[in-house]
């Protein structure tokens, strides 16, 4: 099944995210006032601009969840199979052997990379999903499957790599302080909550209006998906701006074994989604899940490990300015095979 046809905001979408990375760029070299207020509204590790920003990007895909099809989701194996493996041993052990081959002189960066390979994605992988024209009841699901087994391993995974792998490589060990209490904040923000009100306005709706009436709703509904995007990444780029400009080359090596990641993890799922019957729809899920990270879980992760101002920070904040872009070809080249 095709993809439907983009609407105006989403055909210009790569437009609109460069106009707010300059933005967020300006925002960050020109106006340290609204950038510190930014920076200070924060609750811990969490920035309460972005939380905000994620929450409402996540709240419209989910309103379009149909709850009567998330069962056949749980219920087929191989769709299950399919994404513990590329989730939980090729996406870390490719992070991590990237990390090593680009950074292994920069310890710091280095572990900041192998966080974010870690860190299954809980939040804008719906968004890019919904862009490309995949299964909402599929993405719900493996999201909320994945949320789990990152509930329960994510502490021991950082040690593993960190602590015991990155000596077998060369790279000295290093602690990581993460409680499961931690990953499972990081969940019931960034998914339990816009999941909730999301299937509460769905549900409500249906019960009031009816069907029809809730389709109409979900289509006027949908572009507090594209704004709060903007808003998150003006707010990124933002908050990073004055380290991106400063060390531009520190930027461009975490950068690069990303963009590599991103793309291997999109064409491997895909690839094997395609051969085990697929159909369209739940392949463009499963290749996003796959390629997306909760970058949110491992920023917040090396800031209380390693410090605010530490190069594994630097390197976990990198990567959701990097991608950001990378989804958005993604998004497009998904469309275009459909």
């Amino acid at each position: 099944m095709a993809a439907a046809r983009l609407s105006f905001l989403d055909r210009w979408l790569t437009l609109w995210i460069g106009l707010a990375m300059g933005a967020g760029l300006l925002l960050g070299k020109y106006a340290p006032g609204i950038v510190q207020a930014l920076a200070d509204a924060s609750v811990g590790s969490t920035s309460i601009p972005i939380a905000v920003g994620l929450v409402l990007m996540m709240i419209p895909p989910f309103a379009r969840v149909r709850p009567a099809e998330l069962p056949k989701v749980f219920a087929d194996p191989k769709s299950l199979t399919l994404s513990v493996v590329m989730n939980w041993i090729a996406g870390p052990v490719l992070m991590f052997a990237l990390a090593w081959i680009f950074l292994s002189d920069r310890p710091d960066l280095f572990a900041g990379l192998v966080l974010v390979g870690l860190a299954r994605c809980i939040a804008m992988v719906v968004v890019w999903n919904q862009l490309a024209g995949g299964s909402a009841e599929a993405a719900a699901g493996l999201v909320a499957f994945n949320s789990i087994f990152q509930v329960l391993t994510y502490g021991g995974y950082a040690w593993f790599f960190l602590s015991v792998v990155a000596p077998w490589a060369g790279l000295p060990a290093q602690e990581i302080t993460v409680s499961m209490g931690e990953v499972a904040g990081s969940v019931l923000l960034y998914l339990g909550l816009p999941f909730a009100i999301g299937f509460g306005i769905r549900a409500l709706l249906v019960r009031t209006r009816g069907e029809a009436a809730t389709a109409r709703f979900n289509a006027r509904f949908a572009p507090v998906t594209l704004a709060a995007l903007l808003f998150t990444i003006v707010v990124l780029f933002a908050l990073q701006g004055d380290r991106i400009l400063s060390e531009p080359f520190d930027v461009v090596r975490v950068a690069i074994p990303l963009t590599i990641y991103f793309g291997v993890m999109f064409a491997l799922s895909w690839g094997a989604a395609r051969k085990i019957g697929m159909d369209r729809e739940r392949t463009v899920t499963q290749a996003f899940t796959a390629a997306s990270n909760n970058f949110e879980l491992a920023i917040a992760v090396a800031i209380g490990s390693f410090g605010l101002t530490s190069g594994a920070a630097f390197a976990a904040t990198i990567g959701p300015l990097v991608e950001v872009p990378v989804m958005v070809a993604l998004v497009q080249l998904a469309r275009r095979r459909g």
